[in-house]
């Protein structure tokens, strides 16, 4: 593919119009992925979490900035939520990011969630594909902030970030969301705020007493995005985390993982996509859904009648393949 190929020569417009047709979920998706495959695996992606107001995007532009002064070239996805009344985004994050328009090593991609609620845009792991492809060193993902739902970008991120703030709240209640388990670099964030110590010093108790990682004790780094303060701890809390995944072998294994979940995701996607598409156009299913909406007989009966129909599932087999084109 010629925007492909354009692509790995350096053009930023062909990654943008590329990480387009991937968002669009367009025909010509499976394609893309095929080709870039060979050049993946360089990028390593660091997920930036947390609360809104937590001042994600001020602390990603900020790290950044350190690691464009250590000569790494750096993609940003930012996600933004999507309004559900037009369907558009703010897509603020690239107004707190423009002190990086200018640099040609850094490519800002702000992406609407469309829906998700996992805090990332489903198409995510597309994007940061193509962006590891382009040749970047580092992949910076920043969820869109909806607190306790983004379990998500685990499955996409090398090394996960979770900001707060001094007045977040109760941290017993972060841990018991589920994402203190994800993180493995914790950061509070306007730690000149009342309170800021205090939360680091919970934080650090709690990490004490819950179960941890014996190859990796995750380190509570205290910030001032935007005041420049502590950047540099949270490169180094990165750097650490990447080593200890590297030295112990499980940065492949989280790898092997993504890999296999996206896979299962793929093939859901496109079997559930193929049963619309008999759903709409064959009428040998009226049958099945009048009985369900009747109540006549339970759904779990008539998916398995279904499922044991040859004819049906050929057919479904043969509009799955067809969505995957």
């Amino acid at each position: 593919m010629d925007l492909i190929e354009k692509m790995r020569a350096g053009s930023q417009q062909a990654l943008a119009r590329l990480i387009t047709l991937v968002e669009q979920e367009d025909q010509e998706t499976p394609q893309i992925m095929k080709e870039i495959y060979p050049y993946l695996g360089k990028a390593y992606t660091v997920g930036i979490t947390g609360p809104p107001g937590a001042g994600k995007s001020t602390l990603t532009s900020r790290l950044t900035a350190v690691l464009r002064e250590k000569g790494y070239s750096v993609g940003i996805i930012a996600a933004d939520p999507t309004s559900p009344f037009s369907g558009g985004a703010v897509l603020g994050d690239r107004i707190r990011m423009q002190e990086h328009f200018l640099d040609e090593k850094v490519f800002i991609r702000s992406m609407a969630t469309r829906g998700s609620h996992g805090g990332l845009p489903s198409t995510t792991p597309g994007v940061v594909k193509l962006m590891d492809a382009f040749g970047m060193d580092y992949i910076i993902v920043e969820t869109v902030g909806v607190g306790q739902t983004e379990l998500e970008i685990m499955e996409t991120a090398d090394t996960t970030v979770l900001v707060l703030v001094p007045e977040a709240g109760d941290t017993i209640q972060t841990m018991k969301a589920g994402i203190f388990e994800i993180a493995d670099i914790f950061v509070v964030n306007k730690a000149d705020r009342p309170g800021a110590d205090a939360m680091v010093t919970e934080l650090i108790g709690m990490l004490h007493i819950s179960p941890h990682k014996e190859w990796w004790d995750a380190p509570v780094v205290a910030t001032q995005a935007v005041n420049n303060i502590g950047i540099d701890k949270l490169y180094e809390g990165i750097q650490g985390h990447r080593c200890a995944m590297q030295d112990t072998s499980r940065l492949a294994k989280r790898r092997r993982e993504q890999r296999r979940k996206e896979f299962i995701q793929t093939v859901e996607e496109r079997t559930k996509r193929g049963l619309w598409q008999l759903i709409e156009s064959d009428k040998r299913l009226t049958p099945y859904l009048d009985k369900v909406e009747a109540g006549a007989i339970d759904p779990y009966s008539a998916a398995m009648d279904l499922l044991s129909n040859g004819e049906i599932l050929k057919d479904w087999t043969v509009r799955t393949l067809k969505a995957g084109r």
